[in-house]
């Protein structure tokens, strides 16, 4: 059938949209969505229409409309995007200036703030790991609001001038920015958050009027350290920051050299905080077993240590003298750098001396082996990097990658390293060749012949992975960052799923990345132990400085809510605090839901806040603001065949976040014969982590013909639960 095309305008321009009325169905997704103005209904068939003149060209109509009724022709109504030349020192040894800057005026940054639409559904903020309001805080700019500018930023995000620098805009906010998506060039969002923060300084935190009485430990002082001290302390809780090396900060500090974060910016946040009256132990590591003893002085422990250990690739030559980690290099040479440093004596170490031309090889093509390279480049060294990515899919910031070659740093994709040759000391390295035609696909080794090159010095920079030592203490960690099932229609409706970035953002898919992240960010909402919260690195593996920050604030959060005690505080610390109970049901008759009706009455009468709900509409949101959780499920199959919970149920538990050891009980309803289907739900919690206190089934029998004026059994299940759980997280029960 051929679709018949009506709802276009007389007008036209450059851009022309064409409605397929057919397939319109009237769902006014793309009017309410558009920044231009330019759809409206028609009020007699009530299908879109379109106004030429008004469109820009943005095409979020084409990726949100649900039935693919709308089409855009036409340019991009944009003006260009002006990036401020890089700053090049003509001597690059020695010089470690910060080499990206950003705006100078006011007149440059109102220029780029112009180019923002101010999208109704903001792609931006949902590619953004912070999630923050970007055209609100770009709109305070276009009105020379910078005070409001950093308010509107804190509810988001407390390093903006960190983040500012450092981010890979080019998969989250810039990649997701809509002007991306339709191809285009998309508003320069880290520019202008760095123009914020560079022009009006980032605010400290605010002391609070009225102390909580909450004691935290946190162990790391990285990101996600910094963003759980932040809200814990603005709330008035006691923190205790435990930090193993001599100066707090995390890699920013030490694994960032100042052409890219100059120091200044790096240590603000913590000169903030201990001024705030966080209490900061440098030159104190914390052991994965001491995290028991942590707990009998603190409330809460966060766990937010970082990836710090260098990964090392096992070849033939890897222990051979001049082969060195990431972590040693760019320590030693960001402190040669330092006034006062001595870069000779740091060639000395590494085995170079004062020799010319001497190269290093650097393993990798991330952003930690550009800091190498180009930090290589400032010790007079020649650079080479080597990865077996194909460059599409590198991992590298753009611009940075950019910025390396510029520099003189020599970047070799569709490589790697078989082995290290030389006697007693490397001298040669064999590269092989690979291929990789789909960036979900690792690349593969060829058998043909490699290339060999010389080298004075190997870098082994591929990144980093956590301490081992931690997976007994906390065995489900790190988790899948990795989103499971349908999005949810929030994400779908934005149109952020339909399209990748741009060709200016090497075409990353920022939706799907942007939907990865939200896996950790809720995971880090809910206690991996009782009493024990992780965040950034420790929870997901590497992770990027914002998402850690974005994590451990979630934390600091649901800690907040959760008001845990230490077991010396007694009940009378948490007298104002009532118990959170959540239950959620799979009900097909309407029979669960019921029954679950009659126990959440029966548990309010017992003191606990209750929420009721469908458990397909339960997320991590809602399992972290509860203290217990009440699962419920009708029992489906055939008694000769297949008994078993509802797959409703089933599935839900499936991709449930990791309870870490909350309290769980369950209970089916059933019609005939249950069979082994309450030992089935609950082993399924108990694989997802829960820790289930009481398990019952109930028949027809127990429930009588209305569950709500006949609660026998269910009543005593809602008393079994209020003994049985609510005593365990202290509450008073009636």
């Amino acid at each position: 059938m051929t679709a018949t095309v009506i709802n276009t305008t007389e007008t036209r321009d450059e851009r022309h949209v064409t409605v397929f009325v057919d397939r319109c169905a009237g769902c006014q997704e793309c009017v309410i969505r558009c920044p231009a103005g330019a759809l409206s209904m028609e009020p007699v068939t009530w299908t879109a229409i379109a106004n030429d003149a008004a469109c820009v060209g943005c095409r979020q109509c084409e990726r949100t409309c649900p039935f693919s009724a709308i089409v855009v022709e036409g340019p991009l109504a944009v003006s260009e995007r002006f990036d401020p030349p890089l700053h090049q020192p003509v001597e690059l040894r020695g010089n470690v200036d910060e080499t990206r800057r950003g705006y100078d005026t006011w007149e440059e940054a109102i220029a780029e703030a112009n180019r923002c639409l101010a999208c109704p559904d903001p792609t931006c903020m949902r590619g953004c790991p912070a999630h923050n309001d970007i055209p609100q805080f770009v709109a305070a700019v276009r009105d020379h609001d910078l005070e409001r500018a950093h308010a509107i930023l804190r509810r988001t995000t407390v390093i903006p001038d960190i983040c500012s620098r450092v981010c890979n805009q080019s998969a989250q906010c810039e990649g997701a920015c809509t002007w991306s998506l339709a191809g285009g060039v998309p508003v320069a969002v880290g520019r202008l958050e760095r123009f914020i923060a560079d022009h009006a300084a980032v605010p400290a935190p605010a002391i609070a009027t009225a102390s909580e009485p909450l004691s935290v430990g946190i162990i790391g002082s990285g990101p996600a350290g910094i963003g759980a001290a932040w809200d814990l302390i603005e709330a008035g809780a006691t923190v205790t920051v435990y930090e193993k090396d001599d100066t707090a900060g995390g890699l920013p500090i030490w694994g960032m050299p100042d052409f890219t974060l100059p120091d200044e910016v790096a240590s603000r946040p913590w000169r903030q905080l201990t001024e705030a009256g966080v209490d900061l132990r440098l030159n104190t590591p914390i052991p994965a077993e001491s995290i028991d003893q942590l707990l009998t002085i603190h409330d809460a422990v966060v766990v937010a240590h970082g990836a710090g250990v260098p990964i090392r690739l096992p070849v033939p030559g890897a222990d051979l003298a001049g082969v060195v980690d990431a972590t040693m290099f760019l320590k030693g040479a960001k402190a040669a750098m330092m006034p006062g440093g001595d870069a000779a004596a740091l060639r000395a170490e590494l085995g170079i001396g004062s020799q010319r031309g001497a190269r290093v090889l650097v393993l990798g093509a991330g952003n930690t082996a550009m800091d190498v390279a180009r930090m290589a480049r400032r010790l007079g060294l020649e650079a080479t990097c080597v990865d077996w990515l194909d460059e599409r899919f590198a991992l590298a910031r753009p611009d940075e990658l950019a910025e390396a070659r510029h520099e003189g740093v020599e970047v070799r994709f569709l490589r790697t390293l078989t082995a290290l040759e030389g006697d007693g000391r490397v001298a040669r390295a064999q590269l092989a060749h690979t291929v990789q035609p789909d960036r979900a696909k690792q690349p593969t080794v060829l058998k043909t012949t490699p290339d060999v090159l010389d080298v004075d010095l190997v870098v082994m920079a591929m990144g980093y992975r956590l301490d081992g030592t931690f997976k007994e203490a906390l065995p489900t960690l790190p988790i899948k960052k990795r989103h499971v099932g349908m999005a949810h229609g929030k994400w779908t409706a934005s149109g952020i799923l339909k399209n990748p970035a741009s060709a200016y953002n090497h075409h990353s898919p920022v939706g799907a990345l942007a939907l990865d992240r939200e896996v950790g960010l809720w995971a880090a909402a809910l206690p991996q132990r009782e009493r024990v919260w992780v965040a950034g690195d420790a929870l997901t593996g590497p992770a990027t400085v914002v998402e850690a920050m974005a994590q451990g604030r979630r934390a600091a959060r649901s800690i907040l809510d959760a008001h845990p005690a230490r077991p010396d505080r007694g009940a009378d610390f948490r007298a104002d605090h009532e118990t959170r109970v959540l239950i959620a049901y799979a009900s097909a008759g309407g029979t669960t839901a019921a029954l679950s009706q009659t126990i959440a009455d029966g548990l309010g009468i017992a003191g606990a806040r209750v929420t009721l709900k469908p458990v397909d509409q339960v997320g991590a949101k809602e399992l972290a603001a509860a203290d217990v959780l009440v699962l419920g499920t009708w029992v489906e199959g055939l008694v000769l065949a297949k008994v078993r919970p509802a797959k409703a149920m089933r599935e839900w538990l499936a991709k449930v976040p990791n309870l870490g050891g909350k309290p769980v009980a369950t209970f089916c309803t059933f019609g005939v014969n249950p069979r082994g289907a309450g030992d089935e739900l609950r082993d399924r919690v108990i694989a997802a982590g829960g820790v289930v206190v009481t398990s019952e089934v109930f028949g027809p029998h127990d429930r009588g013909e209305d569950a709500r004026l006949h609660p026998t059994k269910p009543e005593a299940f809602a008393n079994r639960i209020a003994a049985r759980v609510l005593t365990r997280v202290a509450a008073v029960v009636a």
